[in-house]
């Protein structure tokens, strides 16, 4: 059974710094292995191909990986990488990309089930610094992490300075629509959603000072969170059956009003999220 402290859950979710988040996903990681039978924590793209949650994660690669032209390049850093996941499953689909995986969670890299034969290089660092040289790398993908980047302008800085002159930068982001009153429109989501509420415009305005030309903005939302909610809802009993072996009651409660109300607030046009394409 996880030892949950409500304490440390409600201080990481109020300061939000790298090692509160290193923590958040140490702790609630699996639940998403358990509820999803996979290694990835993304919230997928839910089409009516898209059966499960590791189906609609899948889905939601693949889209990423078309935005992004993987077909024509060669290297590839995926920025807050988690479990290894989409990489392995990118490596698999394009095996001649060479990928780098990032991730500040050096437990997260330590424990996933990577091996010689995925040829996945593994590097523990920070967004704010990625560990390349100028101008040597084609793609950069930051799927379902950079909201969790407070300094994102660090980020998108790095991006700029390793990206090849043909280089793009793709980001695949939950968004508020709005500067939203965190609590009011928010409710419960405000202590669950451990991410920075960034909006849309905030997000593109860093990208062009940065120098970037924004390509392509598609926003996703209602292909991501009311059915990604449809499904606990109507799989809850068996899922909380899962979660229960690991975590206590509560936690199970927590998560159930949690997806409830991003449901609502999805619908209510209060978040949503971006597939943005960029280019130098």
């Amino acid at each position: 059974m996880a030892n949950l402290n409500l304490f440390d859950i409600f201080m990481w979710t109020i300061r939000r710094n790298e090692n509160d988040i290193v923590n958040m996903y140490d702790t609630l990681s699996p639940m998403m292995q358990i509820t999803t039978n996979g290694d990835m924590l993304n919230f997928g793209y839910w089409d009516k191909d898209s059966t499960t949650p590791l189906s609609a994660q899948n889905n939601l690669c693949d889209i990423v990986a078309e935005l992004t032209e993987f077909s024509s390049a060669k290297t590839l850093v995926d920025v807050g990488s988690g479990l290894l996941g989409p990489a392995k499953k990118w490596k698999n689909d394009y095996p001649g990309l060479k990928i780098f995986s990032i991730n500040i969670n050096y437990s997260q890299l330590k424990n996933s089930k990577n091996t010689p034969y995925d040829r996945i290089l593994c590097l523990n660092s920070t967004s704010r610094l990625l560990p390349f040289a100028n101008n040597s790398v084609d793609r950069i993908i930051a799927l379902e992490s950079a909201q969790h980047f407070k300094k994102l302008d660090e980020f998108i800085n790095e991006s700029k300075r390793i990206l090849n002159s043909d280089g793009i930068l793709v980001l695949a982001i939950p968004v508020v629509t709005e500067q939203v009153s965190t609590i009011k429109d928010l409710g419960i989501l405000s202590l669950t959603w451990t991410s920075e509420h960034f909006t849309l415009e905030h997000v593109t305005s860093e990208i062009k000072k940065s120098g970037f030309m924004i390509e392509a903005i598609t926003m996703i939302g209602q292909k991501v969170y009311a059915p990604m909610a449809d499904y606990y809802m109507e799989n809850r009993e068996s899922l909380k059956k899962s979660i229960l072996t690991k975590y206590p009651t509560y936690v199970e409660k927590i998560l159930f009003n949690s997806i409830k109300k991003m449901k609502q607030v999805s619908e209510n046009k209060i978040i949503d999220y971006a597939l943005i394409k960029c280019r130098l």
